[in-house]
């Protein structure tokens, strides 16, 4: 039976997703945007956007007894492409190590509140 996962520390879903869910060892993350807990966008455009989504991506991941570290794929939406090396540039502080999760990155019209960016992944729960 899947488990739904909650963070306190990381921004709440809302009402028709989890934050995540674990299943088979798994844990499936919903996408995360750079926003903040009134709603409004961080500041700092493609960086400031990515490096926030990845933070709460992290204090999702943590709920689950998992880290990016232990992330298997991750899908990045994208609003502009001219945006992708900015992007690389922060998503490389997070994902660091000697094997890289696999990723798609898409390039869409738009994403929700007026985002630029959005990161969901896919990891490993510690055993």
């Amino acid at each position: 039976m899947p488990q739904v996962v909650f963070s306190e520390g990381a921004l709440p879903p809302l009402p028709v997703f989890s934050q995540a869910v674990i299943s088979r060892g798994l844990v499936f993350a919903s996408g995360n945007i750079g926003i903040t807990r009134e709603g409004t966008l961080v500041e700092g455009g493609i960086k400031g956007q990515t490096r926030a989504a990845l933070e709460n991506l992290e204090k999702v991941l943590k709920a689950a007894n998992s880290a990016l570290d232990k992330a298997v794929k991750v899908n990045i939406y994208i609003t502009n492409f001219a945006d992708f090396p900015a992007l690389n540039e922060v998503y490389t502080e997070f994902f660091n190590g000697p094997v890289k999760p696999a990723r798609t990155c898409v390039g869409v019209a738009s994403l929700p509140f007026g985002a630029i960016v959005e990161i969901e992944c896919t990891a490993e729960v510690a055993e």
